[in-house]
C-alpha cells in the first residue's frame, strides 16, 4: 500500500488541475512540447504560447519541417531559447530515426536533445501512463520538505536521495494522475514562499510542517554576486526599416534575430560606415535597459541612428536583413530587443 500516493491522488481528484490545454489530448508530442515550455516558466505564461504553437505545428512532422526562424518566432518572449532549438532538432531526429513516431523507451527519449530524466519520465507518464518517476522543481520541493532532505538539490548526493524517494512514492497505477498531482501540489500548495500547509494532503507526516522548517527546504545554492555585463545595441533606421542581425546558433538568444552590438572601442559612425556603407544623419539614445538572465544581469545602452542612402542589399540575407519596423513582429526577437523596437516606435523618432 502506498499511503503517500493515495493521499496525493485523493487530493488531485478534488483540487488538481484538469483543464490545462495539453491535458485535453495528451499525446506524447503535445505533452513533450508543454513540458519543454514549462521548464523554468509558469503555466499562466506558457498556456497562450502552447496554443499558438500547436496551431502552427500540430504534430512532430510539421515542427520538423518548419524553418528555424518560424520556430523561434513562436518562442519569442518565453526565454531560454536553447529549449526551442533543441525541440526543433529533436523533432527532426524523431522524423528521421523513428519515422515520426515519438520513441517508446525512456532511454531513447532521454537521448533526444533537451530532454533529461525527469522530462522524459513526465512525457511517458502523462501521455502513456507508464510508471516513471519525475523530479522537477515542484516535486523536489515537496519531497525535500516531506522528508527533511538537507542540501541544495543540485548536489549529487542530494539529488540521489530525492530520486530515491521519488521512485519509492510513484505508484504502480494511475501514474499519469499522480505525476500531474505532484506537479500541481508543488505549484499551488507547497509553494516556495508561504506554502498552504493547512490544505496539503501530506501535512500530517511532513517533517517540515511538523518542525515549522518549511523555509529551510529545499536547500539553496551558495549565493554568489551576480555579474553585471554591458553592451551597446544599435537601432539603425533607414527609410522606415531597421537593420537586424541573426545571433550565432549557440549562446544567449541563439538563432534569434537581434540588433547589432557595438563594442566599446567602436564609434557608432565608424561602425555604420564600415558595415552599412552610410554615415548617421542623426543620432539619439533610448533609456538604458537592464535585462536579467538566470546567472547575470545585462545593461543595454540603445543608440538610435538615422541613415540616408544605406544599401538595402546585404551580402548574407540569412545573417542580416533590413526589415520595415512595422513588419518586425514577423520575426523572432528576444524580449529585450522587442522592448527596444517598441520603444523606438512609441517615441516617434
Amino acid at each position: 500500500m502506498n499511503a503517500f500516493a493515495d493521499r496525493v491522488l485523493c487530493w488531485f481528484e478534488k483540487s488538481g488541475r484538469k483543464n490545462l490545454p495539453w491535458q485535453s489530448e495528451p499525446t506524447p508530442y503535445r505533452v513533450w512540447v508543454s513540458e519543454i515550455m514549462l521548464q523554468q516558466t509558469q503555466v499562466a505564461t506558457v498556456t497562450p504560447y502552447f496554443e499558438r504553437f500547436m496551431k502552427s505545428f500540430p504534430d512532430i512532422r510539421s515542427l520538423a519541417d518548419a524553418h528555424s526562424d518560424q520556430v523561434l518566432l513562436h518562442w519569442a518572449g518565453l526565454g531560454y531559447y536553447a529549449r526551442a532549438r533543441n525541440l526543433h532538432k529533436a523533432a527532426r531526429i524523431v522524423v528521421d530515426e523513428f519515422a515520426g513516431v515519438f520513441p517508446a523507451h525512456i532511454d531513447e527519449v532521454m537521448a533526444l536533445p533537451g530532454i533529461g530524466r525527469s522530462t522524459a519520465g513526465a512525457i511517458l507518464a502523462l501521455s502513456r501512463d507508464e510508471r516513471h518517476a519525475i523530479l522537477d522543481g515542484n516535486v523536489k520541493r515537496v519531497l525535500a520538505r516531506f522528508h527533511a532532505i538537507d542540501g541544495w538539490p543540485g548536489m549529487a548526493s542530494v539529488s540521489s536521495e530525492l530520486w530515491k524517494q521519488a521512485e519509492l512514492h510513484t505508484p504502480q497505477a494511475q501514474v499519469a494522475e499522480y505525476t500531474q498531482a505532484m506537479m500541481d501540489l508543488g505549484a499551488t500548495v507547497c509553494t516556495r514562499s508561504k506554502p498552504s500547509c493547512a490544505s496539503c494532503p501530506l501535512r500530517e507526516d511532513c517533517a517540515a510542517n511538523r518542525d515549522a522548517t518549511q523555509a529551510l527546504y529545499p536547500g539553496r545554492r551558495e549565493s554568489r554576486m551576480r555579474p553585471l555585463r554591458k553592451t551597446c545595441m544599435l537601432l539603425a533606421e533607414c527609410d522606415g526599416a531597421l537593420y537586424f542581425e541573426k545571433r550565432p546558433p549557440s549562446g544567449i538568444w541563439g538563432g534569434m534575430w537581434s540588433l547589432p552590438e557595438i563594442g566599446d572601442a567602436d564609434t557608432v559612425g565608424d561602425w555604420c560606415r564600415q558595415n552599412l556603407a552610410a554615415a548617421p544623419a542623426a543620432q539619439n539614445e533610448l533609456p538604458l535597459l537592464r535585462h536579467s538572465f538566470s546567472h547575470y544581469d545585462l545593461d543595454i545602452r540603445p543608440v538610435v541612428v538615422r541613415l540616408q542612402g544605406a544599401s538595402s542589399k546585404v551580402s548574407e540575407p540569412d545573417a542580416a536583413r533590413w526589415i520595415p519596423i512595422d513588419e518586425s513582429n514577423g520575426i523572432g526577437l528576444a524580449a529585450p530587443v522587442r522592448k527596444l523596437v517598441n520603444s523606438l516606435q512609441e517615441s516617434g523618432w
